[in-house]
């Protein structure tokens, strides 16, 4: 029996195209990807696809938007981490450390999926999707957060500028382990020593 049949039935032909197209980026990216293979891998008819995301630039936001989702995630549960009532300098420069390698390692497990979200052509800047837009918000969010921690009382200006290079660094480093120029091993240690964290 093809997997059409329940993807149809119950109403499943939107995770599981998803999970075919997400199958695929692991082996190929997203540049090359077509809704004719993602259709083959997911057992559904070849105009399924177009029936549900209209395009293949439909189906990449949706997947963007899906990876963005899980990187949140991952900073989430990094936040949840942090000792409660710890607020110290050096607590707050150990926090950093955990978020930047929660983002960063996000991006090292699932390298084409953190491609996917900062592709330009598919989550254009200043234009993000109506799903997008909060996910977005809510990364930068607890960036700024775990930064204005670094700088307490700092003014708003030099606040701003310190969240654009924390962020800056971070994704930097994830750009380059991705890009396989550094193992994430590396990243901790370059954390600590950016962020200044004292040894135990």
């Amino acid at each position: 029996m093809s997997r059409s049949e329940p993807a149809y039935h119950h109403g499943n032909l939107g995770p599981t195209l998803e999970n075919a197209a997400l199958e695929l980026l692991r082996s190929q990216g997203h540049a090359s990807l077509s809704l004719r293979e993602v259709a083959r891998v997911a057992g559904v008819s070849h105009n399924a696809p177009y029936h549900h995301f209209g395009d293949r630039s439909a189906l990449l936001k949706r997947l963007s938007e899906r990876s963005m989702a899980e990187l949140l995630s991952a900073l989430r549960a990094a936040e949840e981490q942090r000792e409660k009532g710890q607020n110290s300098q050096g607590q707050a420069r150990a926090h950093a450390v955990a978020i930047g390698v929660a983002y960063v390692g996000y991006a090292a497990e699932f390298p084409e999926r953190f491609r996917l979200i900062y592709d330009p052509n598919v989550c254009i800047p200043g234009s993000p999707s109506a799903a997008m837009k909060p996910l977005l918000e809510q990364v930068e969010e607890i960036l700024a957060t775990t930064t204005a921690a670094l700088l307490p009382g700092g003014p708003p200006v030099a606040m701003a500028a310190l969240v654009t290079a924390v962020w800056g660094a971070v994704h930097g480093l994830a750009e380059l382990v991705v890009a396989g120029h550094i193992s994430f091993t590396n990243v901790e240690p370059a954390l600590i020593a950016l962020f200044g964290v004292s040894g135990n």
